[in-house]
């Protein structure tokens, strides 16, 4: 290995890891494609649960590669863990999400 390199992994191979351990990507349950994705969900997104009453949205890959949103992640998986039935959460309050995620995607 060369001086100066890191053991860590690039970015985006950390935020793929995260999307494959939540729990409703890794598993072949009912209503799944042979991806094993969500059939409703259109390539290029995947969905999260946000807020008390765990609110369904589809969002874009391409909010992964925003500070914020990785931000979010981490929150995710410091209260909520990844290895559980109940999809991808985010601690966040919906109208909170929902202002963020409509200032990034533009």
């Amino acid at each position: 290995m060369a001086l100066g390199k890191s053991n860590k992994l690039p970015q985006t191979a950390v935020l793929k890891q995260i999307l494959k351990r939540c729990s409703s990507l890794g598993k072949n349950k009912h209503g799944y494609d042979e991806e094993v994705l969500p059939v409703d969900v259109p390539k290029g997104h995947f969905a999260v649960y946000v807020g008390e009453n765990r609110t369904r949205y589809i969002v874009p890959i391409s909010l992964l590669s925003h500070p914020e949103f990785q931000c979010l992640l981490r929150r995710a998986e410091e209260e909520f863990g990844f290895d559980h039935d109940m999809g991808l959460t985010i601690p966040c309050e919906e109208v909170v999400f929902q202002s963020l995620t409509s200032m990034l995607i533009r």
